[in-house]
This record gives C-alpha cells, structure tokens and sequence, in this order.
C-alpha cells in the first residue's frame, strides 16, 4: 500500500468552473466497515480528517487526516475505515476543454489542509443559497490541489517566482514604459536570467511579452468599450499615435478604427507555463 504522492494520477481541466452536485460532510465506520461504489458520471472530490485504506481502480492508497482526493467519474473506489470516519466531500461536474493537468488522484495536501479546509468549509455553508459562491469556493480548492505537486516529468506547472513577479509587473503597468532591466530588477533576477525564463515559460522574449500583451488589451479595449483611440492608445502605453497605428496593423491586421468597427483582431490565446527552477 503506498501513499506516495505520485502513484496515481489523473487528467483534470480547470479552465472553466466546476458544477457542484452535491457538497456536504460524510461519516463512516465503525472500525473494519467496508464501502465499494462509483459515480458514473461526476468527480469525487475528498478532503480527509482519519486514516484509513482507500483502494481507486484497485490501486491502494493509505489516507491520514489532510489527504485529499481526486477520483474522476466512473473509477470504482474501496473504502476501509479504521472507526468513526468524518471527510468534507464535493460531487461535480468538470469541464472538458482547456489545458489538461496531471493530478496525483490522492495526495497530502501538506502545508495547504487550513486553506482547503477553509475553502471547502466555506463552500458548503454557501451551497444551500448562493450555489454560484459554493462553486468559485470549490474552484479554487481544486486549482490549490491541482498545484501540490509537480508532474511526474519533473516540470512544475506553476511559473518560476522572478517570471510571475515579472508578469504581475507588466500586466500591472502596461501603460506607462517599461524596460526589462528594471523588470528584471524587481524581479531579483539578471536581464539575461529573465530573458531566459520567459523563453522557457511562455515561448517569447519579455519585449514580445510586453508587445503581445499590449495590442491584446487594445484590441479589447477598441471593440468592447467607447475610449477614443487616443485615450486607448495611452492605456496600453503607446501614447504616439502614429506608433500605436503602425503597431495595429502590424499585430492585428488592421488600423485601429478598423479594428474597432469590423471585429478584426486575433483572439486572445492562453498561455501554457512550464518553468524549470
């Protein structure tokens, strides 16, 4: 029996939000009890507070109190409980497009069981009335649980910290100048150090970051609000008219009336961060 945290894992997508069927505390025992069932087309989402033997498609995992739990729909699972057995338990719906995560399907959740606990607490006091709250509560448990432990490649798939300091800076000011040494600067890492992440992050330079991210604000901001094209220009810091014009054409295809009255744009792509440390 293993309890290691990447003896089994499973694909979760957790671009859109969750669809709670049921929240709610479950009790089990007494000592030696066995439960064996599925559900055929829901998730099961467990946060533990005992220990006992849980076997998912007939691989045996050893729960103690602060595993969670992942199972996804159709997965027949075995329960032997040690006595009175008390988890916070979420039955949902996940989505099925989006970026695909690989998930230990039973893991320790470590440092992060208070904020789990917190957030799943949270959820169900919210679920009889404000169904909407429960599920942003059990969103983020999920997106926390997705992020305990890194795939088995070695590739943890959140950003290095000098590459989300640096995104959270630019996303920040994308209207006034930014350079990437004082970007680099504040994120406590050398320009060629930076320069480097990024390419291994998100595929581009931080120049071709700032750029990209700019033209996707204007191009949002040109079609979904009424701002002159001057006073967009300036919000996403090209306040030169002429150069933001140059810069439309030559990331959006069009000048920016044309973008504003046509539609005209590349959608906005997420982007995948796979980062070494």
């Amino acid at each position: 029996m293993s309890d290691h945290p990447c003896a089994q894992t499973t694909l979760v997508r957790l671009d859109a939000p969750p669809e709670p069927a049921a929240i709610g505390i479950g009790v089990h025992g007494p000592a030696g009890h066995v439960d064996e069932f599925q559900l055929p087309d829901m998730w099961q989402f467990h946060l533990y507070g005992y220990e006992a033997d849980l076997t998912v498609d007939d691989v045996e995992h050893r729960l103690r109190p602060g595993t969670v739990s992942l199972v996804p729909p159709g997965t027949v699972v075995r329960f032997r409980y040690r006595g009175r057995s008390e988890h916070l338990y979420v039955h949902l719906r996940l989505g099925t497009t989006g970026t695909a995560r690989e998930v230990p399907t039973v893991q320790h959740a470590g440092a992060q069981v208070p904020v789990l606990d917190r957030q799943l607490r949270q959820a169900l006091a919210a679920w009889p009335h404000t169904p909407g709250r429960a599920a942003a509560e059990v969103w983020a448990a999920l997106w926390g649980t997705a992020e305990l432990t890194p795939p088995q490649d070695g590739k943890p798939q959140v950003p290095h910290p000098a590459v989300a300091t640096a995104v959270a800076l630019i996303e920040a000011r994308l209207a006034e100048p930014l350079s990437v040494p004082d970007i680099a600067k504040a994120a406590g890492v050398s320009h060629n150090h930076l320069t480097r992440l990024f390419g291994t992050a998100l595929g581009d330079t931080v120049v071709g970051y700032i750029r990209t991210r700019r033209m996707e604000r204007a191009q949002h901001l040109l079609r979904a609000s009424t701002l002159s094209i001057s006073r967009v220009a300036a919000a996403v810091g090209i306040p030169d008219l002429q150069a933001f014009n140059k810069a439309c054409r030559r990331e959006l295809g069009a000048c920016p009336r044309t973008v504003r009255a046509s539609g005209i744009g590349v959608p906005t792509e997420q982007r995948t961060v796979r980062i070494d440390h």
